[in-house]
């Protein structure tokens, strides 16, 4: 089965991208808060939260964009060694979040050091549920994946059909459809991993397939934000 989940355009470009910014620092280091956006921006029109973006959702333009991602950066902007662990980006996501006054989300970041059938069934059944999946890579051994190495980006689409598992990977304005074993299978020590959104009153917050293999005590979400 295939599941792809609506996104947004500007102009001719499948979402944001960071090379729009004039900033040098955004450009090379953006991706986390313009993964963030992007978030913010499938929330606002697809999930009734429309304080997330304070920009009209139904008329997207560059210049609302560039605005808002230098409102994401004091969250989630370039830092010396990147945002490189999924907490980093939970913890500046949610202090955007409290700073809106939207209605709470739980979210949680699944490392990258777990079994490829969990980050398959996590982000099958948090796109099941409705949200895109933000995902962090870091090292990797495969030069064709070079654009994503260090890289945050968002995943609005899985396909589970013929005995495989791929995903849509979306960043600098388009989508890609991606191997998520080839891309899960780094071949390095650091590998990143991927945050699951979902809304604050789902049970635990963790999808049914990743409860049921992460251990009781590992498996809470942080408290949510509550206005």
């Amino acid at each position: 089965m295939r599941k792809e989940l609506p996104h947004f355009s500007v102009g001719q470009s499948y979402g944001g991208n960071q090379e729009w910014f004039p900033e040098r620092w955004m450009r090379i280091g953006g991706c986390g808060a313009v993964t963030a956006c992007d978030l913010c921006m499938y929330l606002a029109k697809y999930k009734a939260m429309p304080a997330l973006y304070p920009f009209d959702a139904n008329r997207v333009s560059r210049e609302d964009y560039l605005a808002f991602g230098r409102i994401m950066r004091v969250y989630l902007g370039p830092r010396l060694l990147g945002i490189h662990k999924t907490q980093t980006f939970v913890d500046g996501f949610r202090d955007y979040l409290a700073g809106t006054g939207a209605r709470p989300v739980r979210l949680r970041g699944i490392s990258g050091e777990e079994d490829e059938e969990i980050a398959s069934a996590a982000i099958r059944e948090g796109m099941d549920s409705g949200f895109p999946v933000p995902y962090l890579m870091l090292r990797h051994r495969d030069e064709e994946l070079q654009d994503y190495i260090w890289h945050w980006f968002l995943l609005n689409g899985y396909d589970d059909s013929g005995g495989g598992f791929s995903v849509k990977a979306v960043t600098y304005g388009e989508s890609r459809w991606l191997d998520l074993r080839r891309l899960w299978r780094t071949g390095r020590r650091k590998k990143g991993g991927f945050v699951l959104v979902r809304p604050a009153g789902a049970e635990d917050g963790v999808p049914n397939a990743v409860a049921r293999r992460i251990p009781s005590d590992s498996a809470r979400f942080p408290e949510p934000y509550s206005p």
